[in-house]
């Protein structure tokens, strides 16, 4: 018990840590505007097609915002890996508040349908750039692998919040006033949202060179990062089954609110409200996972809790009963968000983060628009009832065939502590994302030395970077000792970022433990990040003008 007591205490204060932390809190701010109206203009849309033509035009609602998302959407994700992730969400906020203040116009002056399903529409594309920034930019504010996790946790319940507090109120506005009115509160939720993300300080993008890139070569960086790696294409694959379930449920929630419990116009936002609750008490569980190995095992179980509760749903049609089990529902979906991010965070290279969450948007989005069409198609065929638990029935399925696999997931993901600490203590690692930092760890190799062997040697071609966990080092120039290295200590860096020759020769003066990391994975990662690589030049620059005075302007 004391051990569990021991994780909930870090878990708490690595959330804590999260709102100490001036990006991350501001984040969250507008990810709080930007969930919350969603939601709530999506309650409102879906009971304004549900009345002017039925299930099949909330589907067909649906298809519009949703297919044209998944086609745009790798391209959008772009812009989160050549701009400034800040600017992108800032762009895209401003463009929804524009758009959903004119769905209230019309609305609000009875003109046509079309026009409003064409802004909402609008809405849907522009957000597929504001999500994968989003996503993409927390690696970049948080300071350690475990404030990722908790900055996820945290996003997840802000996501509950949200789809619990939007449609709530999207449905009490429904019920007294109107659509247009709901529309217009959105396009003030994304209006807070600009705001806060204007106050995130800024960070360079991700890579400097990106304009030069061919604009397909950026787009399929992210389909081929995925591709690459089975882990990737295994947890992505598994998401967009969820979304695929999700995009169901948008359409069978309206339907089994109106037809099926008789819940008036209110019903849809009611239900769709538990599952908001449900998914703050998840937050509480994935609070477990931060700092977790079993992030695998956590995204399986969401999984399962994602369809269980469709099944029991259909199986039990009582309002009372639907509530429990859409808010089981909702816990599933925390653990889900949780645990899939923050796997796809740890695994993705951050240089491509952006456009690897692009390629999730775009199937999120596309999966969420045919499981829109799917659903009224169940529903002629089987009734409401059946068609919930033939929508429940997948997610299981997909979980208990790929446990396997998510486990050894968990596996391959153990982050070597002793490395990722010497790594954190150093000035050219320390700003790099913790998702980088990880892999830097996992890739570290470690090698005895006995006293008297020599390391590297002086003129040599450089291939390694080294960091010293045990024993002494002497560093020797033309045959002469002139410093020494301990635990902590690090060499090397020189010949591999100047790309010359070994400056220094050196040898262990005592039985030492190395841990050396390879050329391609050194440079790649340390001039690949902006800060990152002002440290290293400051490093070289004082290291040589100690060793040869003279060099260090080289």
């Amino acid at each position: 018990m004391s051990g569990i007591a021991d994780q909930l205490r870090e878990s708490l204060r690595a959330v804590a840590d999260v709102f100490r932390n001036p990006g991350l809190r501001r984040l969250q701010l507008a990810w709080v505007g930007s969930v919350t109206g969603e939601w709530a203009y999506v309650v409102a849309l879906a009971v304004y097609a549900y009345e002017a033509g039925g299930a099949t035009a909330v589907g067909l609602v649906a298809l519009l915002r949703f297919l044209p998302s998944a086609a745009v959407a790798p391209f959008a994700a772009v812009l989160a890996d050549r701009y400034s992730r800040q600017r992108v969400m800032l762009t895209a906020d401003a463009i929804r508040a524009v758009a959903l203040g004119g769905a209230a116009a019309v609305a609000l002056s009875d003109g046509p349908a079309p026009a409003i399903y064409a802004l909402a529409a609008l809405v849907a594309v522009v957000s597929t750039a504001f999500q994968p920034a989003q996503a993409a930019l927390i690696p970049t504010l948080a300071r350690n692998p475990q404030e990722l996790t908790a900055a996820n946790v945290a996003s997840s319940t802000v996501e509950s919040v949200g789809s619990f507090a939007g449609p709530a109120l999207g449905g009490l506005l429904l019920a007294v006033t109107s659509p247009g009115v709901v529309f217009a509160a959105t396009a003030g939720a994304f209006v807070w949202s600009a705001l806060n993300v204007a106050r995130i300080p800024s960070t360079p993008p991700p890579r400097e060179d990106a304009a030069e890139e061919a604009l397909h070569r950026e787009v399929l960086a992210g389909f081929q990062a995925i591709f690459r790696v089975p882990s990737l294409r295994l947890v992505v694959g598994l998401y967009s089954a969820q979304t695929l379930v999700a995009g169901a449920l948008n359409v069978l929630v309206v339907v089994a609110a109106l037809e099926l419990l008789d819940l008036g116009r209110a019903g849809p936002g009611l239900l769709n409200s538990a599952v908001g609750i449900g998914g703050l008490i998840g937050a509480g569980v994935a609070l477990g996972l931060v700092g977790l190995r079993g992030l695998g095992t956590a995204f399986a179980f969401g999984l399962v809790l994602w369809g269980v509760p469709l099944i029991l749903f259909g199986a039990w049609p009582e309002t009372a009963a639907a509530l429990l089990f859409l808010g089981l529902l909702g816990i599933g979906n925390t653990l889900v968000d949780v645990s899939g991010l923050t796997l796809l965070q740890r695994t993705a290279p951050e240089e491509v983060l952006g456009r690897v969450f692009g390629v999730l948007e775009s199937l999120v989005v596309g999966t969420l628009g045919l499981g829109a069409i799917i659903a009224p198609l169940l529903i002629s065929l089987f009734g409401v009832r059946w068609a919930l638990v033939a929508t429940g029935l997948l997610l299981p399925a997909l979980a208990l065939v790929s446990w396997a696999r998510l486990r050894k997931i968990d596996e391959r993901t153990v982050v070597p502590e002793r490395e990722l600490e010497l790594l954190l203590g150093l000035p050219l690692f320390a700003p790099l994302p913790p998702a980088t930092l990880e892999h830097l760890a996992r890739s570290l190799v470690r090698l005895p030395a006995a006293a008297g062997t020599e390391i590297t040697r002086q003129g040599e071609v450089g291939d390694r970077f080294y960091l010293v966990d045990k024993g002494d080092m002497d560093v020797s120039i033309d045959g002469e000792i002139v410093s020494s290295l301990g635990p902590g200590d690090h060499f090397g860096e020189i010949a591999l970022l100047r790309d010359v020759p070994r400056t220094a020769t050196v040898t262990a003066r005592t039985d030492a433990s190395l841990l050396a990391l390879e050329r391609d994975e050194f440079v790649s990662a340390v001039s690949g990040h902006p800060v990152s690589r002002e440290a290293a030049d400051a490093v070289v620059a004082a290291r040589l003008g100690r060793l040869r005075p003279g060099l260090a302007s080289i």
